[in-house]
């Protein structure tokens, strides 16, 4: 029997979501390029996500799509769009304009109690290999292994690596806030929480290669022995 030329599947994708708070199309070009040549291997033509819900009053998308263009980012969908002119704009720009599950309307009847946004662990026993990528969906991750330069953990969850940590760690990817990681040994390319990252050279002297605690305070990424 002859196979399908085409075929839908559902998949998932880890995708940064780029919030903007200014308006400048300038402006947000320096800010994104610095963010780049800080972590050129993690976001150099990396696809994102725009989300505008910040953004008010009259908007040149088409100088700002252009901006933004010129740092090497691939904008793949705009969120957070509520002003109708805007979301015509950014059709005629050819952009898919995203809604979020929190946009979505009600229905009448009584909702089905939420589900949490963990609700599972995700285990594993090998070692992550330069290049690999493991996903915990959902779910917390926990690599009782080491990780290696070059190697990729995303987590919905929180991340425990119980082994030296050399790649890069992200944890909260769905946006929680309230996520950790935890390490044994963190040499660490980079690690990110809830789209909040450092890169190697931002962790501190005294927690590079010891058995450290990352989490959210006030917006920004602290860190802590972990004991």
């Amino acid at each position: 029997m002859s196979q399908t030329p085409i075929e839908f599947k559902g998949s998932s994708f880890t995708l940064s979501v780029v919030h903007l708070h200014h308006p400048e199309p300038e402006v947000i070009r320096k800010v994104l390029q610095d963010k780049i040549d800080q972590a050129p291997d993690f976001l150099k033509n990396a696809p994102v996500v725009l989300n505008v819900a910040a953004l008010s009053g009259n908007v040149n998308w088409k100088q700002l799509q252009q901006a933004i263009a010129a740092t090497g980012l691939r904008i793949v969908g705009v969120s957070g769009c509520k002003d109708e002119a805007l979301k015509r704009m950014i059709a005629r720009a050819g952009l898919p304009v995203l809604a979020e599950g929190k946009e979505s309307k009600t229905r009448s009847e009584a909702p089905a109690r939420a589900e949490p946004l963990v609700s599972k662990t995700r285990i594993v026993t090998t070692p992550v290999r330069s290049g690999q990528q493991i996903y915990a969906r959902n779910a917390d991750l926990i690599v009782i292994n080491s990780v290696s330069a070059g190697a990729e953990l995303v987590a919905d969850g929180n991340i425990h690596i119980y082994g030296m940590m050399r790649g890069r760690g992200l944890a909260g990817a769905g946006g929680d806030h309230n996520s950790q990681i935890f390490c044994t040994n963190l040499a660490a390319e980079l690690v990110s929480i809830a789209g909040e990252y450092w890169i190697m050279d931002q962790i501190p002297a005294e927690f590079f290669g010891k058995a450290a605690r990352l989490s959210l305070e006030e917006g920004g990424l602290t860190i802590h022995t972990l004991n």
